[in-house]
């Protein structure tokens, strides 16, 4: 078969793919100044970012992305003057000429290591027939592609969605006891477990069925039961909760399904590192590599966030080139900012000045 043709069809049937096409990383930057920043960039403190982009060199895909910057930042007597002489600011652009942002935080459910008639809904440890591909290794020009699915009689079919958990096979790490509470956990992709001993777990983002991510809110306003307007996870919620006889109609509607496992204490993203209240971010590694140091500008009805972040988590949702997922951290003012938090973004990547000027080359 046409290897276009195994593109075309892979693409189409199965939905747990990541690519990076370099083409259009390079497409959607623009060159840019710190002149060109917002003014809150002037106050931003240059000590608490070079600590932390110390920290985010604790990655193996930061230190590819900034080798020698790296090493240099042990070193560094005034850390703004480090950003401004080593860094070149590359503004991100898309077709819409708007970016949106939107927050998430470190979910909180209740459990128990046992099923009982209160927790009842299982958190799934990755499936043991759930099969994950690596494309590459049969068609190199599908680097980045990854299948996920299962195997029926010699052949990988899409595995289990949502509506059909009942047939998954795999580990429970704990049951709940909340449907809702574990959906908004997969959403949020990491959370902290108040288990009936008194005891509590972290888990975190392990693995997901390969379904396409379907945002609820929209099926809410399709429905007639919400405006565009007035979704966010606290409405959304209260919608559930008062429709108690609907709850799996709506949920179902997300076809994808997140696989856990354990997690030290507080919250990791994808790029392997505790992600940091206010100053981590998900992305699409589509257009922004994990482990890069960005500027966001957002203006909210109450408040603006114009800072310096780290990309260092992705999410089902998190699609395009100007496109963020601000971490608000854990409990109750974290979670009431993330829920709502909606706002047009412009986004910035600071690039090692150096390796661009290799890539130009």
């Amino acid at each position: 078969m046409n290897r276009a043709i195994v593109l075309i069809i892979i693409t189409t049937l199965f939905f747990g793919c990541s690519q990076k096409n370099l083409k259009q990383e390079v497409e959607v930057m623009q060159k840019s100044s710190f002149d060109a920043l917002p003014q809150s960039f002037t106050n931003e403190d240059f000590q608490n970012v070079l600590e932390l982009f110390q920290e985010n060199c604790q990655a193996k895909r930061t230190l590819k992305l900034y080798p020698k910057l790296c090493e240099k930042s042990l070193e560094v007597e005034n850390p703004r003057n480090f950003i401004l002489q080593n860094f070149q600011p590359y503004k991100l652009n898309n077709e819409k000429g708007e970016g949106l942002l939107t927050g998430y935080y470190l979910a909180s459910i209740n459990g128990s290591l046992e099923k009982t008639d209160v927790y009842k809904y299982p958190v799934y440890k990755t499936p043991v027939d759930l099969v994950s591909v690596n494309l590459s290794e049969i068609y190199p020009e599908l680097k980045h592609y990854r299948l996920r699915g299962r195997l029926v009689e010699g052949k990988v079919i899409p595995y289990y969605s949502r509506s059909e958990a009942e047939n998954i096979e795999a580990p429970v790490l704990c049951y709940c006891d909340s449907k809702i509470d574990k959906f908004f956990l997969e959403i949020q992709g990491s959370g902290k477990v108040y288990l009936d001993d008194n005891t509590t777990m972290y888990i975190g983002y392990d693995n997901q069925n390969g379904r396409k991510y379907k945002a609820i809110g929209r099926y809410l306003v399709a429905q007639g039961e919400m405006k565009i307007e007035d979704v966010s996870m606290q409405s959304i919620r209260a919608w559930l909760e008062s429709h108690p006889k609907r709850i799996d109609e709506v949920l179902n509607y997300n076809d994808s399904m997140v696989f856990f496992r354990k997690k030290a204490k507080g919250a990791y993203g994808a790029l392997g590192i505790k992600l940091t209240p206010m100053r981590s971010v998900a992305v699409d590694r589509k257009y922004i590599k994990l482990g890069s140091m960005l500027y966001l500008d957002a203006d909210l009805e109450d408040r603006k966030i114009s800072k310096i972040v780290f990309a260092q988590d992705t999410g089902g949702a998190i699609k395009g080139s100007v496109r963020a997922d601000f971490f608000t951290g854990f409990g109750t003012e974290a979670e009431e900012l993330a829920g709502k938090l909606k706002a047009p973004l412009k986004l910035w990547v600071f690039l090692p000045k150096e390796e661009k000027k290799e890539r130009d080359e």
